[in-house]
């Protein structure tokens, strides 16, 4: 499945806050991305059409299985982009993060394989 930049900060937020919280809702969503809640909605209901989450009551929401699968290679992507900056650039974890936050979505296959490879040997 396609999925673009957008969708793919909105399963990582989902994932990190029901990871935290055991859930999500709108407004954190809204706050952990700073955006607007009307465009976290519009985006919920994205999700929830290609079956990557659940609505449940009282506004809670949570990853489907397929979504939990998406979201933790989105996760583990970020993990080690941020590991990989830090490590070989000396970023500081703030920086390191910040900037992974934007690669994740771009980088290559390829990429992702050279970055472990090098990890592994550090």
């Amino acid at each position: 499945m396609e999925l673009t930049e957008s969708v793919e900060m909105y399963l990582e937020s989902i994932y990190i806050l029901e990871r935290d919280q055991g859930h999500a809702r709108v407004v954190d969503i809204s706050n952990f991305l700073d955006i607007s809640k009307p465009s976290v909605t519009k985006a919920m209901h994205l999700l929830r059409d290609k079956g990557l989450i659940h609505n449940e009551a009282y506004g809670h929401i949570t990853l489907t299985e397929k979504g939990k699968e998406i979201s933790k290679e989105i996760v583990i992507k970020h993990n080690l982009i941020s590991d990989f900056l830090q490590k070989s650039l000396s970023l500081s974890s703030r920086q390191a993060s910040q900037n992974a936050c934007k690669m994740e979505h771009v980088i290559s296959d390829e990429m992702m394989e050279a970055i472990k490879g090098y990890l592994e040997e550090k």
